[in-house]
């Protein structure tokens, strides 16, 4: 889609046959975070990313997602990360605190670090909601993994 005939543009890219990317997956609630997971990489499978250019690691839970998110940016071997898991509204203020950090802990590493990660971490009112929104999500991250891997590939080559 080109705005005008004058400007540069990059496309999106979801040819994901190239790339690598790093999972991180809360155990809590581990069926949402499984449903994700499938979601997720069945949609990468589709975009052409091999299976073995994947690493997955589990994580206690969302809180911890992002220091192993940056553990793994740090190997330098990923062109985008995906976080998953699942957040559900309790009975305390644990919720706001579980949502806000662990989402402001991934932008803090994607930018500390100059890496995309794509936030496939869910936060509902009800563990319904998170079943019925699991599938979709899963595969919405994917794409945006492998999309930003691709865009920032292109704008790194461009530096060079």
């Amino acid at each position: 889609m080109a705005y005008s005939d004058n400007i540069n543009e990059i496309d999106p890219d979801l040819d994901g046959a190239e790339l690598h990317f790093g999972i991180v997956m809360s155990r809590f609630n581990i069926e949402i975070g499984e449903g994700l997971l499938g979601a997720c990489i069945a949609e990468l499978n589709k975009y052409g990313v091999q299976e073995s250019n994947l690493l997955l690691v589990t994580v206690p839970g969302a809180l911890e997602i992002p220091v192993a998110l940056q553990k793994m940016a740090l190997l330098d071997q990923f062109d985008a990360m995906i976080a998953l898991g699942s957040v559900i509204r309790g009975e305390t203020y644990h919720f706001d605190v579980v949502s806000n950090e662990s989402t402001s802990g991934l932008t803090n590493v994607s930018l500390d670090l100059g890496i995309p990660i794509a936030n496939g971490i869910l936060t509902t009112e009800t563990i319904d909601q998170a079943i019925a929104r699991m599938g979709k999500k899963g595969a919405d991250v994917a794409r945006v993994a492998i999309e930003m891997g691709n865009l920032i590939t292109k704008l790194d080559e461009m530096e060079q």
